[in-house]
């Protein structure tokens, strides 16, 4: 294995970086954001001195996934590094990380799960992390799961107010700013691309890179039923329930699952109290027949029709016409059940389509042979942005790759 991370880590630092860039959109699916008059406030700030880095909770204005103003919560994570008042260890910039699929509550990164921030500290960028709709601040409500636009938003809110906190703080920083993301995080940091293109232009980012993304959730659900299998029951069951609930579908629970789940969905999906992992463990099956109804298993249905035209609203592969100002980079494991590689093929089709030219890897490998291919997949990105990062600041690499435990 390590033989091939010292191969992909020698080919990343040596690969010329594709230019992609967007021009405005006339789409009228645009992303809408109403006035608010509260400002960002810390929440709470601590310092780990074994790990060398300051963590700095904030509560701040955003939107919930019907545009209504609300109160969202996101972490800052800043390498010992970076200091405030001193030109001399000011910021190379900043990273959005949007986080992949969770569903405990002490899971997002306000309450503690910041691993991926962590391994930035000494990088010179100061990473913001946002909980997204329906954790942290928002936890007694349901997750706007898989809702792009919503938690893109969410992600760019965040980064902004953070940007004013650490202002006021005596931090500086250069013009660095990366975007991330894999799996849910892979579609939000498509999203967030989408989102600056067609709404903060003056923004511009130094690199995407985004793995493992449903970035076509129509496609995805046409794949979920031809194949009548899911990596992970836990994210078919989520997606349905958020685009029923934030949408006003209206749509009667006994008309999407089957039991048991029906008669389990408040305690094992919407409490909040278990892991994916459990959930997964509690639906019993990956068979998408054994939990799904027969009403929302059949395209031709009223409901599938309804659904699939919410998803189909939310497509990211099409609908806005991106910039070539920017640099993307795709990655997604081509075994991958859970989120079906066609969502990258399609992703990767109309950047080019648009005269973009995306960086893509599609991996074939099992770097790790206990885990499925989906969290396979983020292995390697995650060794890919840590690398690229190196390389794109001109820094010499702050972790020893070879020795990250995933």
């Amino acid at each position: 294995m390590k033989r091939f991370i010292s191969w992909m880590i020698a080919a990343i630092l040596t690969c010329g970086a594709m230019e992609t860039t967007f021009t405005s959109c006339s789409s009228d699916d645009t992303f809408e954001m109403p006035e608010v008059s509260f400002k960002a406030t810390v929440k709470s700030k601590t310092h780990d001195d074994e790990k060398k880095l300051t963590i700095i909770n904030f509560n701040y204005p955003s939107t919930d996934p019907n545009g209504n103003a609300t109160t969202l919560s996101a972490a800052i994570v800043i390498g010992d590094e970076v200091q405030p008042n001193d030109p001399e260890k000011k910021a190379k910039g900043f990273m959005i990380y949007n986080h992949f699929t969770v569903y405990e509550a002490s899971e997002c990164p306000t309450r503690g799960d910041i691993s991926i921030p962590e391994m930035m500290a000494g990088s010179g960028l100061i990473t913001v992390a946002a909980d997204y709709y329906g954790f942290g601040v928002t936890e007694d409500k349901p997750q706007a799961y898989c809702m792009a636009k919503s938690n893109a938003q969410a992600s760019v809110d965040a980064l902004l107010e953070a940007q004013k906190l650490l202002a006021e703080m005596g931090y500086t920083w250069g013009d660095a700013l990366f975007n991330i993301g894999y799996s849910e995080g892979g579609q939000t940091a498509m999203g967030v691309v989408r989102l600056l293109t067609e709404k903060y232009p003056d923004i511009k980012l130094t690199y995407t890179f985004a793995g493992g993304g449903p970035y076509d959730i129509g496609e995805t659900y046409r794949q979920l039923l031809s194949s009548d299998e899911t990596g992970m029951p836990s994210t078919v069951i989520s997606t349905v329930l958020a685009y029923n609930h934030f949408r006003n579908m209206g749509i009667s629970r006994d008309m999407l699952f089957k039991e048991p789940l029906l008669s389990h969905i408040d305690e094992w999906v919407l409490s909040k109290k278990y892991t994916r992992i459990q959930i997964d463990e509690k639906v019993g099956t990956q068979t998408v027949q054994q939990f799904m109804s027969d009403e929302l298993r059949d395209l031709e249905s009223p409901t599938s029709k309804r659904l699939m035209n919410e998803f189909n609203n939310d497509n990211l592969c099409s609908g806005w016409t991106p910039r070539t100002d920017e640099k993307i980079f795709l990655l997604h494991h081509v075994k991958d059940i859970t989120v079906p590689v066609q969502n990258t093929k399609n992703m990767e089709k109309f950047l080019k389509d648009n005269g973009v030219k995306p960086e893509v890897m599609y991996v074939e490998v099992m770097m790790d042979p206990k885990l499925p291919a989906h969290e396979n997949g983020a292995i390697p990105l995650a060794m890919m942005i840590l690398a690229k990062v190196s390389s794109t600041l001109q820094i010499k690499p702050w972790v020893d790759l070879t020795k990250i435990k995933f």
